[in-house]
This record gives structure tokens, sequence and C-alpha cells, in this order.
């Protein structure tokens, strides 16, 4: 018997692909079951057109045999089988893909479409395997042969004896080595979970020998074991089937099947589309985070199907980095695979069902929080913060799509509001949509900043994210309306009290500003008479676009420690401190001294600012107490 040699090319190909095309080996399983599917898919399409041939799909199936004692693995197939030209055409040039002549040959019937569009899937079983052996019988032939290889060396091809139609893999696999335990492509357990992972949607039945345990008859304390022939696979995918079928609690157990969340999902999302690109998805919004999911460990991604054949468990490009809280799967018949199946060409059909799915999950969350409010606020304590993210992100790239899901806290409604509820009920005269930040809502309302915004009747959102104040820089606008936050130097209101006088005041008070300035020198830019504040006697506002949240939050990243807000002292001239100022300034500057660090002092606290010097803090409270 003659050994046959790949051609030069091939066995490149083949060694390369034993040792680094796929990523995982137990892909092998899966590319072997495809092409089983695919040589029952082949009789399906010759029985169209062929009426001496009758398809009955229940007499078809792929059956996995695993045998510990020999060492082999089999894969059985009732398909369409091969000739010995076939074997030679496929099996003897790599990358020779019979599923893809036999599709473009029958690209205008209707049917199954084929799976395997690659000839190298085979190959994926070296792998694992020493030698692999391929016994086939073709249908309408009455001989059968046998291909046999070693890997790259070549390949024997001889007559055998085969009584059915179909194929039948044989590989004898690898002893195990320090790096790759390959014993476990011989537990059925094993092959099971393999074949549930990849394979659990091909549309015919795949079968094992299961061993179980059952009571031995007649007894209550002895067990025996037994085999029992199953089918592994589920076969109809959920998402083929029709909606209308299909309740609520199909699509929750399904989630808990797959292991998507230990939660219940908030909404499911089940499309089918089928134009340019034709795909089946269903996606979850899940109800909880993951508890890694603010962290560099949490991946996202949805899982990738080709024809019910899973290709990715997490496709990162089919989800924006702000929807990465989205669970569930696409399945495709239209991706363009490269040759191992575990990476996609980066081309305009997943563009578009990325697009369309971006497009889709927006569309249902905005249904969510105008049907369902209480839903959609439970959601968004959980995800909020990540849409957020998704406004800063790309230099505001993405604030159009995500700037109508966005919640904050509201001072006049006590509860979460959209931006699009703030703006309807601002009234006439406001010019700008309000904000304070803080640590806390509790907090945020005991600021002294607040005061002249509040008693204008302007409504003020509370900002407690870190990444707030960031998003809503990028954010610039709603409606036309600019942002503006409560301790900015200028609030554009008109104070009530006379402006004139107002300014007359400050130069008045020209010089005890100027000390107090100087008191201060590189902790404050300015010190001056307040127009916003009512009952508080001192606060800290902001010039500029770093406010002081802001400088708190980039402080605490490395290379901005040195990041600050310019602040301003703002002292209310009706307070009954500053009586005790003026006094002070003009019999005893180091009294002035004294009250201008107490309040400085003070001003950082209520911001929620670390003291300079605590120890002398406390010291100026002494010396004011005796």
């Amino acid at each position: 018997m003659t050994k046959m040699q790949f051609k030069a090319e091939s066995k490149r190909l083949l060694e390369m692909m034993i040792n680094s095309i796929y990523t995982h080996h137990e892909v092998f399983l899966r590319e072997l079951i495809s092409n089983a599917s695919d040589a029952i898919d082949k009789i399906y399409y010759k029985a169209l057109t062929d009426d001496s041939l009758t398809f009955n799909k229940d007499s078809y199936y792929i059956k996995v045999v695993p045998d510990k004692e020999t060492r082999t693995l089999k894969i059985i197939d009732t398909g369409i089988g091969m000739t010995k030209e076939e074997l030679e055409n496929n099996l003897g040039t790599i990358a020779k893909s019979g599923s893809l002549a036999f599709k473009t040959e029958n690209e205008a019937k209707d049917g199954y479409d084929i799976i395997g569009q690659f000839g190298v899937g085979f190959y994926a079983a070296f792998m694992v395997a020493d030698v692999v052996t391929v016994i086939t019988k073709a249908l309408g032939s009455e001989e059968a042969y046998k291909w046999e290889s070693e890997g790259a060396d070549g390949y024997t091809i001889e007559p055998v004896e085969k009584d059915s139609v179909g194929t039948e893999i044989i590989l004898k696999i690898k002893e195990n080595t320090e790096d790759e335990k390959y014993d476990e492509y011989l537990d059925e357990y094993r092959l099971k979970s393999i074949i549930k992972k990849y394979s659990d949607f091909i549309r015919y039945p795949i079968k094992m020998d299961i061993t179980s345990s059952r009571p031995k008859e007649g007894s209550d304390n002895e067990f025996e074991d037994y085999t029992e022939e199953q089918v592994i696979n589920s076969m109809v995918p959920i998402w083929r089937k029709n909606k209308n079928e299909l309740t609520g609690e199909d699509y929750e157990n399904f989630y808990a099947e797959k292991r998507y969340g230990f939660d219940k999902p908030i909404k499911h999302i089940h499309t089918s589309v089928d134009g340019a690109v034709r795909y089946n998805a269903i996606l979850f919004i899940p109800e909880k985070a993951p508890f890694d999911y603010y962290s560099k460990e949490f991946e996202k991604g949805l899982e990738l199907y080709s024809n019910g054949v899973l290709i990715m468990e997490k496709c990162a490009d089919l989800l924006p980095d702000y929807f990465g809280f989205v669970k569930g799967l696409v399945d495709s018949e239209d991706l363009s695979l490269n040759i191992s199946r575990e990476m996609l060409q980066h081309d305009r059909q997943l563009k578009i069902i990325a697009k369309n799915i971006n497009k889709k999950i927006k569309s249902e969350l905005q249904s969510l929080l105008k049907n369902d409010r209480e839903k959609y606020e439970n959601f968004f304590d959980s995800f909020g913060r990540q849409l957020k993210y998704g406004v800063y992100s790309d230099f505001g790239t993405h604030k159009d799509v995500l700037q109508d899901l966005l919640l904050f806290y509201s001072s006049k409604e006590k509860k979460l509001v959209t931006l699009d509820e703030y703006v309807a009920r601002m009234p006439e005269d406001q010019k700008y949509i309000y904000y304070a930040s803080g640590d806390s809502v509790e907090r945020i309302d005991k600021m002294p900043q607040t005061e002249l915004v509040a008693e204008k009747g302007y409504e003020i959102l509370y900002f407690t994210d870190e990444i707030d104040e960031f998003a809503i820089k990028m954010l610039m606008t709603y409606k036309e309306k600019e942002f503006k936050s409560v301790s900015s130097g200028d609030l554009g209101i008109e104070a009530e009290e006379n402006q004139e006088d107002k300014a007359a005041e400050q130069t008045e008070n020209k010089e005890l500003f100027s000390y107090m300035k100087e008191i201060l020198a590189g902790k404050v830019k300015d010190v001056r008479i307040s127009k916003r504040l009512k009952s508080h006697p001192v606060c800290l506002s902001t010039d500029g676009e770093v406010t002081i949240e802001m400088e708190k939050i980039l402080s605490m990243m490395p290379g901005n420690e040195n990041v600050k807000a310019d602040k301003v002292l703002e002292i209310n001239v009706n307070h009954d401190v500053f009586k005790s100022l003026q006094d002070a300034f003009a019999s005893d500057k180091e009294k002035v001294a004294l009250y201008t660090n107490l309040l400085y002092n003070q001003a950082l606290l209520i911001e929620g600012l670390p003291i300079n010097d605590p120890v002398e803090f406390t010291n100026d409270i002494c010396k004011i107490m005796v």
C-alpha cells in the first residue's frame, strides 16, 4: 500500500494548524461534528431534486464513541459519505472544502445551509490524535474506503468493507504530557460538556452511551452502573423558535441554563433579522451587575454562533463598552470566518450586526424607561455608571446615544429624573441646568452653595457618582441648555440685593479681602463677597473648568496629583461672622489671620476636603474659646 504525500504547502499548513491555529484543543470535536452534520445536510440537498431519494430526518444522527481501553474516539455519521476521489480531493489537499464546493453547486436550492466552509477543520483532529482513520461509504456506491494518516508525513487510502452509507472517523488519542491531559477526550462526561458547549444546536441528534447508576433490583442500599444511549444536544435552539411559542419563563430558564448570571434578567430581547445580513439574537439585560463588572477582569461580549455552532464565547466586537452589561448570543449564517473559526474577519457583516444590536438595545432601554420606571431604575442602579462612562469616553462621541437614558437625583422631586423631565419643567427665566456634586444626597442637601439656586425655586440635579461631572463636561448642553455647577463663580442669577450695593461693599472692604487673600496665598485664587450664601458664613466656589469634586477624583489618579481647582473663598457679608472680621481688621490683624484660617478650614470641611494641619486647626478653635 503506497503512502501518498500531502502537497508541500498543505504539509506546512497542517504543521501550523496542529501547533498554533486553534487556541483550545477541545474544538477538534466541534469541527468533526460540524463536518458530520454537513454530510447529512448533503443528503437532504440531494433529496430535494432526486425523486428516488427520501429524507426522513429521524433516520439520521451523529454518534460519539469513546473507548478508554483502546484509547480511541469515534465520530460516526449517517451522512452522504465519500468516494475514493472525494477522499483524495477533500482530505488529501488541506483547505480543499467539499462542503464549500457542494454549497456553491447547490446555491439556488432551498434547504439547510452547510455549516463547514473550510477543509482545515478536519485536521484539528491531529491536535489530539497520533493517528486519524476515516472509513467511509458514499451514497449510491457499492465500495467503501479507509483513509489513514499519522500527520504531516502523508496518508494512505485502501478499500474496506462497510455495510452502511456514512463516515466513521477514528482517532487514536495521544498519551498525556506534562502540559496536556489528553485522557479527558476519552471521558464521556468531558465529551458531553464539549458537545453541549459548541454543538448543542446542531440540527441532528448527537448520541453517546452514558453510564449512570441505579439501585439494584430488590435492594435499597446497593447500586449498579448501567449504560444508556442518550441524545446529548438540544437540536432546536430557542432563538429559532417562534416568539409566540415562548413564555417569559422559557427565556429565564435559558438565561439560567447558559449561566449568564445568578439573577433574573430585567428584560429579554428576541430579534430575527432577514435582510442584507441574516441573524437571530437573544439578548438579556441583567438585574444585577456581576461582582467583577467594574474591574479589569470583566470581559464583555456576546456568544457568537455560525448556523448553530458556537464560534466565540465572548465576541466583544458585537457590543460597545457602554452596553457591555448585556448578555446573550447572536447566530448568523453570513459571517466570514477565518480558517480556525475562532477569529472573525472584521468585515461589513459583523459591523452591520453590531450596529443593529446597538440600536435595538437602546430602543428597548428607552421602552423600559417609559413603560416600567421601577424596573428601569433598578437597572440604572446597577449599570447607570456604565452609561455615564459611555458619555465620557471617546471624547463624548456617544453622548447623543446615551443622554436620554441618564437619571439623576432631583432636589425638587426627591427622586431620579431624566434630563428631559428636568428641562421640561424649567421656568422661563432659568438659563442653566443646575447641578451640585458631593458624596451623597444627604451631604449635598446641606451644601451652602445651593442656597441661592434653591431660593430662586430652581431644580438642582445631585451628582453623587465620581464620573458624573466628567460626563456632563462632555455633554456640555442638553436641548440647548448649558450645565452649571452651583459652586461655579458665576451662577447666572441676578441676586435680589442691589448689585451696585454689592459692588460698593466689595470696594469698601477691598483691603480686608486683599489681606485675607494674602494670608491664604497659594490656597485660594481670590477672596470675595458671596452672592449665593444666605444663612451660612462661608463657602468655596471655583473659577475655571476644574471643580472641587473633579479635583478630588483626579488627585487620586497617578500623574494628576497637582491638578487643582481655582478655589475662591466666599464670605457672607450679612452674617455676624463678617462683622467680627471687620472689627478685627480695624484693631487686631493677628485675629484676622486666626479668623481667616478658621473660615478657610471650615470651607474645606464642608467640601469634604482634608485640612492641611488638623492640629493647628484645633489650636485655632481653642484660641477663640479663651
